[in-house]
C-alpha cells in the first residue's frame, strides 16, 4: 500500500525504541521527556498512523487538547480501516473537549456510533447528544479515587448524579470528561442476567456546576423518614443522599474489578471483605446505587450530603421535618463545596 508516494512497511528498530521507552516514561509521569521521543518516532516515520496516535495519547494525558485534536487528525488520515479504530475514539474525545461539535460527531460516527440529531449550542454549532444510559465514573483516578454514578450525555462525557463527598472537590450535576475504556464494573446483584454497569475514569471537569454541597446531620427514626428527604430534594429539582448508607470503602483490587452493588431488592448484603484500605495506601470511595439500611440495625443519626442553592436547603430541611416532626429533626448544616 502506498501512502504520500511511499511503500508502507514495518517500523524500523530505531521507531519501536524509542516508541517502548516514550511509553515507559509516560507510565512514571515523565511526559516532556516522553513527548521528545515520541516526536521523534513520528519523524522517522511520518506515513505511519501509529506515530500520531501515540502522540495523539500523550496529549490526551497531558490535557493539551489543542494538539491532541491536531495529531488525532493526522492520524485518521492515515489510517488504513475506515470504521472503529481507537484513532477516531480518542479524536472524539478530544474534540468533546474543546466542544468542536461536528469533527466529533464525525469521530463517533467513523468509529461505529450512529449519531441521532444533535441539539442547539449556545454558539449555534449543534452539540453532540448519545444518551447512553446510567453508568459510574472514578474522580480522581490517580488520587483519592471515588466512584460515583452519573448519566452518560454522550461516549464522553457523564453528568454526575450522586452527591461527591467534600474530599473529591467534586459537586452533583457537573459533566466530567471521561476516558473511553471501562476500568471496572458494577453490577446491581450477583445473579446471573443482573444489570451490569461500565466504570470509567474522569480525565478531567468539562462543565462545573452552580449548586453547592451541604452536609447535615438528620435524625430519622427509619429509612422511610429518610428516603422522605430525598423525594423531595428531587421534587425540588437537586439532590440529597445518605452518606451513612451509601458510601463504602473497597481496596483498589475490587474498585477496578467488577462489585456488586445493592439494587434494593436483595437482603442488603453489601458488605465486602474488601471494603477496607491498606496502612499507607488508602482504598477507594464508592457510591451505591440504593442504599444499605443494615436491616434491624438502623442508626437515627445520619449523615446526610444535600445538593441545593443555599437560598432553598433550610426550607427542604425544614418542610422535611414538618412533615413528621417526632419522627426527624437535623442540625449542624455547613456547606462543603
Amino acid at each position: 500500500m502506498r501512502i504520500f508516494g511511499r511503500v508502507r512497511h514495518r517500523p524500523s528498530p530505531t521507531w519501536r525504541q524509542a516508541t517502548d521507552r516514550a511509553f515507559s516514561l509516560i507510565g512514571d509521569g515523565r511526559y516532556e521527556d516522553a513527548g521528545a521521543l515520541l516526536t521523534r518516532a513520528a519523524d522517522l516515520e511520518p506515513w505511519m498512523s501509529e506515530s500520531w496516535y501515540n502522540l495523539a495519547l500523550l496529549h490526551k494525558f497531558r490535557h493539551d487538547w489543542a494538539q491532541a485534536r491536531i495529531t488525532g487528525l493526522r492520524a485518521v488520515a492515515l489510517l488504513d480501516r475506515p470504521v472503529g479504530a481507537p484513532d477516531w475514539w480518542n479524536l472524539g474525545i478530544a474534540a468533546t473537549a474543546v466542544q468542536d461539535w461536528p469533527l466529533a460527531r464525525r469521530a463517533w460516527q467513523a468509529y461505529g456510533l450512529r449519531m441521532p440529531a444533535g441539539t442547539a449550542s449556545r454558539n449555534g454549532e449543534e452539540s453532540v447528544r448519545l444518551p447512553l444510559g446510567s453508568a459510574a465514573v472514578r474522580l480522581s483516578p490517580e488520587g483519592e479515587a471515588e466512584v460515583v454514578w452519573g448519566r452518560r450525555l454522550d461516549p464522553a462525557r457523564i453528568e454526575v448524579l450522586s452527591i461527591p463527598l467534600p474530599s473529591s472537590g467534586r459537586r452533583w450535576g457537573e459533566v466530567v470528561l471521561h476516558d473511553g475504556v471501562p476500568h471496572g464494573e458494577r453490577a446491581t446483584s450477583q445473579a446471573a442476567g443482573s444489570a451490569v454497569y461500565p466504570v470509567f475514569d474522569e480525565i478531567e471537569l468539562w462543565a462545573p456546576s452552580p449548586v453547592p454541597t451541604w452536609l447535615v446531620l438528620l435524625e430519622a427514626d427509619s429509612a422511610a423518614d429518610r428516603d422522605a428527604l430525598e423525594r423531595l430534594a428531587a421534587e425540588a429539582g437537586y439532590a440529597a443522599e445518605d452518606w451513612s448508607s451509601s458510601v463504602r470503602l473497597l481496596c483498589r483490587t475490587c474498585s477496578e474489578s467488577r462489585m456488586p452493588t445493592d439494587d434494593g431488592t436483595g437482603s442488603g448484603a453489601t458488605r465486602d471483605p474488601h471494603d477496607q484500605g491498606e496502612p499507607g495506601h488508602p482504598g477507594h470511595l464508592s457510591h451505591l446505587s440504593h442504599h444499605s439500611d443494615g436491616g434491624a440495625h438502623w442508626s437515627p443519626e445520619r449523615e446526610c450530603g444535600i445538593a441545593a442553592p443555599a437560598a432553598l436547603v433550610r426550607g427542604l430541611l425544614d418542610s422535611w421535618v414538618a412533615d413528621s416532626p417526632d419522627t426527624r429533626d437535623w442540625r449542624d448544616l455547613e456547606e462543603v463545596t
